[in-house]
């Protein structure tokens, strides 16, 4: 079959279905591609912040005599332009796309999410180089000064105002599991970013109950913003691809309503040992091991809608790459219940462990599955393939290369690290100098990881200037992307 006869529609509801979702597509092209480039440059500044301050580790000498290029700078500026840069706007690029398809309308008021896209840029731009300039603050995921938070907080009512106009002039069709997690993900953000700036920026609580509410933020920012925002694109995407339906729609309920009950309950293992409430710990660790719960049926479900298809693996890039990071999440389980167990929290919790598990469920899952859906999205905004496959491989192999090692190094540093520091016949220098070789692999692993995203921004520009649209019929009218996995 050539693809002229390929692209013709079989019957008349399969050419409304064409007609329909390329209209989405037409409607959402603009903010949602201007999300991905926002969301490609952040990864790149991250990337280079990142680096830069893993190898002041090795080399405290790097950038000496520059103020505002110390490693309590880098850091923070680092974390916060992966987390509200890179992973926020790609997310938020792939949940707006899917709410349109889902909700089966063309985008409403285009150019309001742009606006707020703008404004979300503008406050992390500022949020960012008040950190840089000294103004930050001390805590995990929230370093950036107080009145970056408010812009970022104004940019997203704007965002959620527009996908709850979305989902209520929804078409009338059952909803999916990546809308329920798309909706879930839109309620809890607002809610623990403002309440955490509320209590611990704006107007600070006492000093005892500031690391609580802290790691209740940390915690919840990847559980209740980050892992919505992938599992919807992982429920989406590997159905979509394969052409089949989700394997079953009650272990996708099990699994969402589990991880809202339980998300929440698992960050008492940040502060085990500290002075804080004595039932703490054990909440966490109870949750912790109870995580468990949300993440296998996740992973069975996703496996078995995968059963008899893995061989499209080879011919998919964005199924590979999400495959790879749905593997990720549930490989991220086992870490985190280690972590909540008191025992080997005491030997893991201050050490780079911990900042390989946050690598494991920050890029090997979430990142990854972006990658995943921006390379299956953006050739239906721009209305042609990618110009190059043996990039796509290239992307690919360096990030898979990069995070294994990064995570492997990390974690087996970390317990090395972790066991100096609890022998009390050991000094302090005896766990730097067991950290020191792991961490020359992690600044070598992150010089792989800045290849392929150099590669891959690369990429996406080239298919913005000149797209092939000649090319672009047999991928865009056949095949998988013919229905939405919600549609029979």
């Amino acid at each position: 079959m050539n693809a002229a006869q390929a692209s013709v529609p079989k019957n008349p509801s399969e050419s409304e279905e064409i007609s329909l979702r390329l209209e989405i597509d037409r409607s959402a092209r603009v903010p949602v591609l201007f999300a991905f480039a926002c969301a490609i440059f952040w990864l790149l500044a991250g990337s280079l912040l990142g680096l830069a301050s893993a190898w002041k580790l090795t080399c405290p000498w790097l950038l000496d005599g520059i103020p505002w290029l110390t490693f309590g700078r880098l850091r923070p500026a680092h974390l916060c332009a992966v987390a509200y840069g890179w992973a926020s706007l790609s997310g938020i690029g792939a949940g707006l796309w899917m709410t349109a398809r889902l909700c089966r309308i063309p985008t409403i008021e285009p150019r309001l999410i742009t606006v707020s896209i703008c404004l979300w840029n503008l406050g992390l731009t500022t949020g960012l180089l008040g950190i840089l300039t000294g103004g930050g603050n001390s805590r995990e995921w929230l370093e950036m000064p107080g009145y970056a938070s408010h812009i970022l907080i104004a940019a997203f009512l704007l965002l959620a105002g527009w996908m709850l106009a979305m989902f209520f002039k929804r078409a009338p069709v059952a909803p999916y599991i990546s809308e329920y997690y798309l909706l879930a993900a839109l309620l809890w953000f607002p809610w623990i970013y403002a309440t955490a700036n509320m209590l611990l920026v704006w107007r600070p609580v006492p000093g005892p109950a500031q690391p609580a509410v802290h790691w209740w933020f940390a915690q919840n920012f990847y559980s209740l913003w980050i892992v919505p925002l992938g599992l919807a694109s992982a429920f989406y995407l590997i159905p979509k691809i394969l052409g089949v339906p989700l394997h079953s729609k009650r272990l996708a309920s099990l699994g969402f309503w589990s991880l809202a009950a339980l998300a929440a309950w698992s960050t008492g293992q940040h502060m085990i040992g500290g002075p804080l409430p004595s039932w703490m710990a054990p909440a966490a660790t109870a949750a912790g091991i109870l995580s468990l719960v949300p993440v296998a049926t996740v992973a069975a479900n996703l496996h078995l809608t995968m059963r008899g298809h893995f061989d499209k693996l080879l011919t998919s890039p964005s199924l590979r790459f999400t495959v790879f990071g749905a593997v990720a999440y549930t490989a991220t389980a086992l870490p985190g219940t280690l972590l909540a167990l008191p025992s080997f929290n005491a030997v893991a919790h201050f050490t780079d462990f911990t900042i390989g598990h946050s690598h494991l469920g920050m890029y090997a899952f979430f990142s990854m599955v972006m990658f995943g859906a921006i390379y299956f999205i953006a050739p239906r905004l721009t209305g042609g393939e990618w110009p190059s496959a043996p990039l796509i491989r290239w992307h690919f192999r360096l990030s898979a290369s990069g995070i294994v090692l990064m995570v492997m190094a990390l974690s087996l540093g970390g317990l090395l690290q972790g066991l100096a520091l609890a022998d009390p016949d050991a000094a302090f220098k005896t766990s730097v100098a067991f950290a020191s070789p792991f961490r020359w692999i992690r600044g070598l692993a992150g010089f792989l990881l800045l290849a392929g995203h150099v590669l891959f921004a690369w990429h996406f520009v080239r298919m913005l200037v000149s797209p092939l649209r000649g090319q672009a019929i047999p991928t865009l009218l056949t095949g998988s992307d013919a229905r939405d996995p919600a549609i029979p």
